[in-house]
């Protein structure tokens, strides 16, 4: 097993993952920001979904959801339609203009981390989204995760990035 200090590199570098994900945030176009790319990729990846199933996936209030929803169904990047079992609810799902976005998000964050990225060799990248898929598991449902008491002795502002 690992030692205290162990985690306390971890949790720090784990700090640093934030300001990856915000650097990478920023790329994003002016138009799709983060909670609006979300709601692309987990229609994607999940298909059509009621609004409440999407607020669990994006692990955030039914009212937050509503408005990135709003924002894409605005630029005609999903559909809402009435749900054929509950006409009071919508079912949510991508259009092709969605779909072209989403292709071209994902065309950016590829063309991101190869430049970041572009002194590892491809077996460093492999080991890396295998780690990462593995730590991801390991949590399990996050929404569900026990409260830590002492958590703050393990972390850093995240304002802050570890050398």
């Amino acid at each position: 097993m690992a030692t205290q200090r162990q985690y306390e590199e971890l949790a720090r570098r784990l700090s640093a993952i934030g300001a990856i994900k915000r650097g990478l945030g920023r790329m994003l176009p002016h138009d799709c920001p983060g909670g609006s790319a979300a709601v692309l990729l987990i229609l994607d990846r999940d298909g059509e979904m009621r609004m409440s199933r999407l607020a669990e996936l994006l692990a955030v209030d039914m009212s937050v959801t509503s408005r990135h929803v709003a924002h894409v169904a605005d630029r005609g990047w999903i559909d809402r339609s009435p749900d054929p079992a509950d006409k009071r609810s919508r079912i949510l799902r991508l259009t092709p203009a969605g779909r072209n976005k989403l292709a071209e998000l994902k065309e950016n964050a590829v063309e991101a981390l190869a430049h970041y990225l572009a002194d590892w060799s491809d077996e460093e990248v492999d080991q890396l989204n295998a780690l990462l898929a593995r730590l991801r598991e390991s949590f399990g449902d996050c929404r569900a995760a026990p409260r830590l008491t002492h958590i703050a002795d393990f972390t850093e502002p995240t304002t802050r990035t570890p050398a």
